[in-house]
């Protein structure tokens, strides 16, 4: 998920350099959506990980 984030986020910053606002504001918002989502699941995985065994 990460990956993918990181892979808009480049797309976002070749196309800004490129000039082409439009993809810009697309990419760049699929990229933080997908970074929160990796965030939420890094933390749900991580709390449901420290939890003791029953």
């Amino acid at each position: 998920m990460l990956s993918w984030a990181i892979t808009f986020l480049v797309i976002a910053i070749v196309a800004a350099v490129l000039g082409f606002g439009g993809i810009v504001g697309t990419a760049a918002g699929i990229a933080k959506l997908l970074f929160l989502v990796f965030l939420v699941m890094f933390v749900v995985s991580f709390v449901i990980g420290r939890r003791p065994q029953l």
